[in-house]
């Protein structure tokens, strides 16, 4: 006989003490660390675990015995079962407190840096429909929760489009209204989905490869313009005409409406052609005077309200004057660099995405920006010391890079170039510590800034101001 598998336990009476990363919380049992899913500090519940290491554990909620004092009804039906939005149940004051301590103990934890008094975080003036772009995915069978299977009744899986059930690739929760983003993302959603059972038009089956319907991206912007993106699986005139000029009548607020045919294995549009069938190719954003353009394959902040206010802090730290030269490292479209240039000499912004470049030289453009200059290419390939002699010596580098943070030979050569000052911006303070405590020994931490861009969720951006030691 063969081993007997580890049983993984259920855990009783587990009171819940703190939030952790990722959206999880935090319980211990006999001196372990529990990682614990859709619960807040102050629950008590029974937990089932589902992963069991020798330093810690991971489980989901069974039974509640307790409700936390800090819990509040979620706003959303579909709270808990699409994997958005986690902390709705979290008053924001709570969520704040947490964003603005996690911040805080990265820096100190993993950066063993110094750092001089922490500004309060920077909350989000609404809470509510502020992002301005979603992307969701059509499915030929609704995801069924465990309540609803539970239920033994003959439930109909009527096809459904809304987002991922989160670790499940082709699990699709059917979404009646988000709260996520502003009118008339949820119309024109439902209008798609009223329009596609009236006629028969077939919803993906990723499993078979096979339906019509795929995925829909809905941008929205603050000056009022709407960009909407149609993904079929397979071309068919008539079909792909009939709903696209149904949109068209029903929602004169399209300024730009595309589709794509995308016959391949994944839903990433980043490789296909987008077909413009009626309006613009783009959409403008509006930030102070300055236009940005963006068109399906742009990327632009999510959060247009927060993001200026991110901008504005990141600005602010900069400090400028008019003399300087900038750089801007992970310059993406340029957002930042031409956000700045006002205010400095000169902008050279570097980005590893060719058409991001192009995006940020058209932004400069279309603004009458004269003192800025992009380059595209890997950020340590790029940034050489030749290209340093060649475009001057910085004053002051501003950066922003993805997730993972820096490489350690970026973070060499912004030693070599030496600017006076540093404002790193950060989407993930711990790979941001990594890197400021790389930097420690030239550069000193003056100001720290944390930006709440995502409300309802445990991501928090992060604003370092850096001094010559």
């Amino acid at each position: 006989m063969g081993r007997r598998r580890n049983r993984k336990p259920l855990l009783q009476n587990i009171k819940i003490e703190k939030l952790a990363a990722e959206g999880k919380a935090i319980a211990k049992v006999d001196e372990k660390v529990l990682f614990v899913t859709n619960v807040i500090p102050g629950d008590v519940v029974d937990v089932q675990v589902t992963k069991k290491r020798k330093s810690y554990m991971e489980g989901n909620p069974v039974f509640f015995h307790e409700h936390s004092p800090l819990k509040k009804d979620a706003f959303c039906e579909h709270f808990g079962v699409c994997g958005g939005c986690k902390w709705q149940n979290l008053p924001y004051e709570e969520q704040l407190k947490f964003k603005q301590q996690e911040v805080i103990d990265n820096l100190e934890r993993i950066g063993k840096v110094e750092l001089p008094e922490v500004n309060d975080i920077l909350a989000s003036a609404k809470t509510e429909f502020y992002r301005n772009k979603l992307e969701y995915t059509f499915s030929s069978k609704r995801y069924l929760t465990n309540e609803e299977i539970a239920s033994g009744e003959d439930l109909n899986r009527t096809p459904a489009v809304g987002f991922h059930v989160p670790r499940l690739f082709d699990k699709i929760v059917d979404i009646n209204k988000c709260h996520l983003q502003p009118e008339p993302s949820n119309a024109i959603r439902l209008a798609i989905k009223d329009f596609a059972f009236a006629n028969d038009l077939s919803f993906f089956d990723i499993r078979n490869h096979e339906g019509f319907l795929r995925t829909l991206i809905i941008r929205t912007a603050s000056t009022g313009e709407n960009m909407v993106i149609v993904t079929f699986y397979h071309e068919d005139v008539e079909k792909r005409e009939a709903l696209l000029n149904h949109l068209v009548e029903k929602f004169p607020e399209i300024t730009s409406l595309m589709y794509v045919i995308n016959e391949k294995a994944n839903d990433t549009i980043t490789d296909q052609e987008v077909v413009l069938f009626k309006g613009r190719d783009h959409i403008f954003e509006q930030m102070e005077d300055l236009k940005f353009k963006i068109g399906p394959k742009s990327f632009y902040q999510t959060n247009s309200d927060q993001a200026y206010e991110l901008y504005c802090k990141t600005r602010e730290f900069a400090e400028l004057t008019g003399d300087e030269v900038v750089y801007d490292l992970y310059t993406g479209t340029g957002t930042i660099a031409n956000f700045v240039a006002k205010q400095a000499k000169q902008v050279i912004g570097i980005e590893y995405v060719p058409e991001a470049i192009e995006d940020a030289k058209v932004n400069s453009e279309i603004n009458g920006i004269n003192n800025t200059k992009f380059f595209a290419g890997d950020m340590k390939n790029v940034l050489t010391k030749e290209f340093i002699e060649l475009h001057g010596q910085p004053d002051t580098m501003i950066v922003d890079p993805p997730r993972a943070g820096m490489h350690v030979d970026v973070v060499e050569t912004i030693l070599h170039a030496a600017p006076k000052r540093i404002v790193y911006v950060s989407c993930n303070s711990a790979t941001q510590a990594r890197d400021l405590a790389l930097m420690d020994e030239t550069y000193k931490v003056t100001k720290v800034q944390a930006v709440d861009m995502f409300p309802h969720t445990h991501h928090v951006e992060n604003i370092v101001q850096l001094e010559k030691r």
